[in-house]
């Protein structure tokens, strides 16, 4: 299958269906966020910070990169979720002149919990994403 081949009205199917149930887990994903207390992209900005590749901390520019916003708003959401007591901001041991961003055990009792009934979510929905992605991208045959 390349990108010129046609597309099959089943695979539009299987998109269409995918595309909703990625709506959906995304639906309960903002509401579960809401239920306590957040917003969606707070949620997602405690998720960037604790799921940083290689560190527990994070800067600005880093978070704002991960969550495709510009520096700016990526320091008045952090300013929103240090005045909830969610992260902290510090001084690098190897780099003073770069301020980190890290979760407070608050931040970090938030996230576990939202983050345990996302994992059962999506193991709920795991099956039904499987299908589907295998109607949409068929296994490359083997040579």
């Amino acid at each position: 299958m390349t990108e010129t081949d046609p597309i099959s009205k089943s695979e539009y199917e299987a998109l269409a269906r995918f595309r909703h149930v990625l709506r959906q887990f995304l639906h309960f994903s903002e509401q579960s966020a809401r239920s306590v207390g957040l917003t969606p992209q707070q949620h997602q900005a405690l998720l960037a910070i604790r799921g940083f590749s290689g560190r527990d901390e994070i800067t600005v520019g880093e978070l704002a990169e991960c969550l495709l916003i510009q520096h700016h708003s990526a320091v008045g959401l952090v300013d929103r979720l240090e005045n909830q007591s969610l992260v902290h901001r510090g001084h690098h041991e190897g780099d003073k002149r770069q301020v980190y961003i890290g979760l407070t055990p608050q931040g970090k009792s938030v996230l576990e919990a939202l983050s345990a009934v996302h994992r059962t979510e999506l193991g709920q929905l795991e099956p039904q994403l499987a299908e589907l992605l295998s109607q949409i991208v068929p296994k490359n045959e083997e040579l």
